[in-house]
């Protein structure tokens, strides 16, 4: 299934004893429609605030009577309002939305002053400046390819590797706001936020590209700008082969 959902009133992804989680209502639904409990896995995890406009998520069901197509308006029917099934679909026994995903696109919405309006504050980080998009461009450069990305983990990582491949990493101009696009294999903890938050301060060096790649070398988070806050970023595509979704 993809899923979207407004992040604001959640306490990220994966499902928690006490607090309000994606996973824990989504779980909560199709428990009431299977009569059972049911687990879901995720292409990928999200913090507490952050939103997203295309997660993928996958489980096995018991109701052989409804198609697949037709776990999303049932679902719709049940879940609150800010989760939403975008769309439902059978897959090969063989697909896992987190081990099969090739990559994962995120999004992060800065907006260039502070007179933003109310129904974009909660989507977007608003700064009284902003570096030029040239600036930001050169500043995150050096991160296209596969390196070790310890500088931009959060402590308590669990991933036993910081190695990531990135293929994608642009700041542009859209709709009035500078939008940030990155595209990896896989993302460590709070690593687009701190990515952002990096970009934002090194791109006013004289070398914005050079003063990243020295960050990214040392392998120390301690060197690193301070995380962007959650609400302007988007989890916004998994990608997978035609393969694995269709068999």
């Amino acid at each position: 299934m993809i899923v979207a959902y407004d992040g604001r009133k959640f306490s990220g992804w994966q499902v928690q004893r006490e607090d309000r989680t994606v996973q824990g209502v989504i779980e909560a639904a199709l428990e009431s429609m299977e009569k059972q409990k049911v687990r879901v896995f995720a292409a990928g995890r999200t913090d507490s605030g952050v939103h997203a406009r295309g997660q993928v998520v996958h489980f096995d069901t018991s109701l052989s009577s409804i198609e697949a197509d037709k776990f999303a308006p049932a679902l719709n029917a049940i879940l609150p309002a800010d989760v939403r099934i975008v769309g439902s679909y059978a897959v090969p026994d063989d697909f896992h939305a987190r081990y099969s995903a090739k990559a994962r696109s995120y999004r992060y919405f800065l907006y260039p002053g502070v007179c933003v309006s109310p129904l974009l504050r909660p989507y977007c980080y608003a700064r009284r400046s902003l570096p030029s998009i040239g600036a930001l461009n050169r500043a995150v450069s050096p991160l296209l390819g596969s390196h070790d990305f310890s500088s931009f983990s959060a402590s308590g990582d669990p991933s036993p590797s910081k190695v990531r491949v990135i293929y994608q990493a642009v700041f542009l101009q859209h709709r009035g706001m500078i939008e940030f696009r990155i595209t990896g294999n896989a993302f460590l903890w709070r690593m687009v936020r701190s990515i952002v938050g990096t970009a934002l301060e090194v791109a006013s060096a004289e070398e914005p590209a050079r003063a990243m790649r020295l960050i990214l070398d040392e392998k120390d988070r301690s060197l690193a700008g301070t995380t962007a806050p959650a609400r302007g970023l988007f989890f916004w595509r998994v990608h997978y082969t035609m393969e694995q979704l269709y068999g």
